[in-house]
């Protein structure tokens, strides 16, 4: 009797180890990626930081430059680079705010402005909620993805900047 209770008890837990390890190794190839905020005052302000790499343009193998035809002018406006800033969307934590680069009608980039950053809580929400809805609505290419478990506030509000952004490109 007591080998057949231990059987069923070995089972469970070799099962609730395999789960374990596999939603580990999930979260774990995701990693922890830092959020870049902008902190804005109550006046509006805020500071903002840029990626500008020095790196000269690298010559042609040949040592001459051949110029590209000129394209058309509806070929340069469906494939012209704009970045639209999504509306901040209050939520019960705080402000979600993103920033979308599109090339012509796709989602290239997803840069977040505002997320909840008050507590220890919600920074780590943010940081592991805000990596996979990037990925999702990068996926997807629209913000009509599901919300990250255990970031519903986050989540909803990221996805409503991004349709706001969205919208607002036309």
């Amino acid at each position: 009797m007591k080998q057949r209770k231990w059987r069923g008890t070995t089972l469970f837990l070799s099962i609730l180890a395999v789960l374990g390890a596999t939603f580990g190794l999930k979260f774990y190839s995701t990693g922890s990626q830092p959020i870049a905020t902008t902190s804005q005052s109550a006046a509006g302000t805020g500071s903002t930081s840029t990626d500008s790499s020095g790196a000269a343009p690298s010559p042609s193998p040949s040592g001459t430059s051949a110029a590209a035809p000129a394209p058309s002018p509806s070929a340069a406006a469906s494939t012209a680079v704009q970045t639209v800033t999504g509306n901040a969307v209050q939520t019960r934590f705080g402000n979600v705010q993103v920033k979308v680069t599109f090339s012509g009608k796709t989602i290239t980039k997803i840069d977040v402005l505002q997320v909840p950053q008050e507590s220890g809580r919600d920074q780590e929400i943010a940081s592991y909620s805000v990596p996979i809805l990037q990925q999702e609505v990068l996926q997807s290419q629209s913000a009509r993805v599901d919300s990250v478990s255990g970031a519903t506030y986050t989540s909803d509000g990221y996805l409503q900047s991004v349709q706001s952004a969205i919208d607002k490109l036309g």
